[in-house]
């Protein structure tokens, strides 16, 4: 009988508090993934000194854009974080409202939204991270157009150009190695048919875990990522700029139009600019979009700098109105 009235007050107990609602977050970001430049520890961090709790969100950039279009009447997100020609984007569809963070000032004027639309936090460089043992005994590839070698047909992987930023700079950036331009993306085309040709595999989400695995042994990626798996991960994995060259690509936030926690999400985008946040990213591999130089003990993990030579700043409002014309072509002629 005790063990009947036990149980019988268990269930009740868990009934009533499977009713109670679950903690809010105290802050929404879209498109801060734990496996993306280490979000997974700033957004602790974040909890530590500021107190606030903001969770993980697995969008890519043009997944977080949509997803604002569509809440625009009603707002859910407080912060989104995108690709830079994304945060254009987001300007252009009245998604995003003006907040110049604290240290705004020194962020190059290149970097940010005049009107504090969008402001960069960091950036990195494109290339092929490759996990070496996936390879099968074939050699790491040292440029573009070793991936069209029938030697890693089923290897190669890009993000979807028209749906992820990355996806979208791996073309810029092929296009450009290549002989293209913002005014003629042909040699991307025909350099995606080709990997289409050899068996690409073309995720639409972060696929870092997916590297790691071997399940892609080469993925177009940034250098922040491949560093984090050479350094933090069992197995054998290499960075590589192309020898046909690359670019950088800085990534951003916006505060977003009528957030609903706008108070905190200002404190966050201060937080993230500041020296604190800034030395965590750059903990992570990655650029600040301060003028800050990397520790030397985290530089001496990247490649030299007569390979960074390779990747070049480009003009992203001009890549950005070019995305369009691209991604129709890409869509028409490869997908």
């Amino acid at each position: 009988m005790r063990l009947v009235r036990l149980m019988t007050a268990l269930c009740a107990l868990s009934a009533f508090a499977s009713l109670q609602p679950a903690k809010a977050a105290d802050v929404i970001c879209y498109n801060c993934p734990p496996q993306w430049a280490d979000w997974a520890t700033m957004l602790k961090q974040v909890k530590a000194d500021l107190g606030y709790d903001i969770p993980f969100d697995n969008k890519n950039s043009g997944q977080a854009l949509s997803q604002l279009i569509a809440e625009k009447s009603n707002p859910v997100a407080d912060i989104g974080y995108f690709g830079v020609n994304f945060g254009m984007k987001a300007k252009a569809q009245g998604v995003t409202q003006p907040y110049k963070p604290a240290k705004w000032d020194e962020v190059p004027a290149g970097l940010k939204d005049p009107d504090g639309e969008w402001t960069a936090i960091h950036s990195g460089t494109l290339g092929l991270f490759v996990n070496v043992d996936a390879l099968g005994g074939k050699p790491v590839p040292a440029c573009w157009r070793d991936l069209e070698k029938p030697d890693y047909k089923g290897m190669v992987g890009y993000l979807d150009p028209p749906s992820a930023a990355v996806g979208y700079v791996g073309a810029v950036a092929v296009n450009l190695a290549l002989g293209g331009s913002d005014q003629d993306f042909s040699p991307a085309v025909l350099f995606f048919k080709k990997l289409h040709d050899n068996d690409a595999i073309v995720p639409k989400q972060t696929s870092y875990a997916r590297v790691v695995s071997g399940e892609i042994p080469i993925l177009f990626d940034y250098d922040f990522n491949a560093y984090r798996a050479k350094y933090t991960e069992k197995g054998n994995f290499a960075f590589v700029i192309p020898c046909e060259g690359s670019v950088v690509f800085p990534y951003v936030v916006s505060l977003t139009k009528g957030a609903p926690n706008a108070d905190k999400a200002k404190k966050v985008m201060d937080y993230l600019l500041s020296d604190k946040g800034q030395a965590i990213w750059t903990n992570a591999y990655l650029r600040p979009a301060r003028p800050i130089a990397l520790p030397p003990e985290v530089k001496a993990k990247f490649l030299p700098d007569s390979d960074y030579a390779r990747a070049k700043n480009v003009d992203w409002a001009k890549m950005e109105a070019a995305q369009k014309a691209f991604t129709d072509r890409y869509l028409a002629e490869v997908r």
